[in-house]
């Protein structure tokens, strides 16, 4: 974490409760719209849109879901996909997972989810990289919010957690619902009415879906 990526979070994001997930304090942008045109205006067109500000509907209910069944991930490795905030990591190292790896392709994010992670008093090893081509390393579990709000992006994810879960990891994701979604291959766990930023959503409370994938055709483990 750069010392200038730590300084832009401090200075664009304040440090608040999570509305579905209170227990876990994030760095959160009050006003959305100024910090997306600063990260992403003319330019700065190369970096990647500021996800990490906000805890998006998909990462809090798949952190609600940990925080309510630890023994998902208790003892175990964790991989966080895509991990913006570091809030489902930051989860998932609290529900007592004997290892947290949060993997992000913005370096803001990634001085985000350490001083995410610092401030609930958690240990997050936050790693930037595109691990999608790749696999997910020694994880038993791997858990992703938000991640198929585009086609490409669906793409690559769905490949990457197929090869994962053929290799023995049990994966969660969480999705209020974006249009990629891949439904025929997962099974529903849950699903939460999840308060939002409405200047991102254009509503204030979207309903979101705790999935498991589907590998073959059985059943999800309980």
């Amino acid at each position: 974490m750069s010392e200038l990526s730590a300084a832009f979070v401090r200075l664009h994001a304040r440090l608040a409760p999570v509305a579905f997930v209170p227990e876990v304090r994030l760095h959160q942008a009050d006003e959305p719209i100024g910090l997306w045109e600063l990260t992403e205006g003319e330019f700065r067109s190369d970096r990647p849109p500021p996800f990490w500000a906000f805890a998006w509907a998909g990462g809090q209910g798949l952190a609600r879901y940990v925080t309510d069944h630890p023994q998902l991930v208790a003892g175990r490795r964790v991989l966080d996909l895509a991990a913006g905030s570091g809030l489902v990591a930051i989860a998932a190292a609290r529900a007592g997972a004997a290892a947290v790896r949060a993997v992000e392709i913005d370096e803001l994010a990634v001085a985000a989810i350490a001083l995410n992670a610092e401030a609930n008093g958690v240990r997050v090893d936050a790693e930037l990289g595109d691990v999608l081509d790749g696999d997910a390393g020694d994880a038993e579990v791997v858990l992703a919010g938000d991640v198929f709000y585009s086609e490409a992006m669906t793409n690559r994810v769905l490949r990457f957690l197929l090869r994962t879960a053929r290799g023995g990891a049990r994966v969660l994701v969480g999705d209020p619902g974006r249009a990629f979604l891949p439904r025929d291959r997962f099974d529903e766990l849950t699903a939460y009415d999840v308060p939002v930023t409405e200047a991102l959503e254009s509503v204030r409370v979207k309903r979101t879906t705790v999935w498991q994938l589907r590998v073959g055709g059985g059943k999800p483990a309980s």
